[in-house]
């Protein structure tokens, strides 16, 4: 058991000091992956794709989520609290809560992605949505 310890607590260090050495290589592909991955949820959603199609953008969209959201707590448990790490945790933790609502209410998202859109573009834009 001691040896499963070891493994489990050694790989997890490695991991977090990945982490932590390449952070600025990290979330510079994480926030725009993340924020893209959801806004193309977002716009499937509103367009009434078939959910075969959804699954795999919202797989993608919470991958990217929550790789962010772990690399944020592999900073708080080395004890940084800074702005930035509030500011990724928040927008892993949004994005994370879109594409959640994404798969268990999709009808919602779509009607109220549509009333946004009525009210941001002309009137001639509109008839096309619905």
């Amino acid at each position: 058991m001691l040896e499963l310890n070891t493994f489990f607590h050694n790989t997890f260090h490695h991991i977090g000091d990945f982490s932590r050495n390449n952070c600025v290589s990290i979330c510079a592909f994480l926030v725009p992956a993340n924020m893209l991955a959801t806004l193309q949820t977002m716009i499937l959603v509103a367009l009434s794709r078939p959910a075969t199609e959804l699954r795999w953008t919202i797989s993608a969209s919470i991958l990217y989520a929550a790789i962010m959201v772990l690399h944020v707590f592999s900073w708080f448990i080395a004890g940084v609290v800074m702005a930035p790490t509030f500011i990724l945790l928040f927008l892993g933790s949004v994005c994370l809560g879109l594409n959640v609502w994404a798969i268990a209410h999709p009808e919602s998202m779509a009607r109220l992605l549509r009333s946004l859109v009525t009210l941001v573009l002309p009137s001639q834009f509109n008839t096309n949505l619905n």
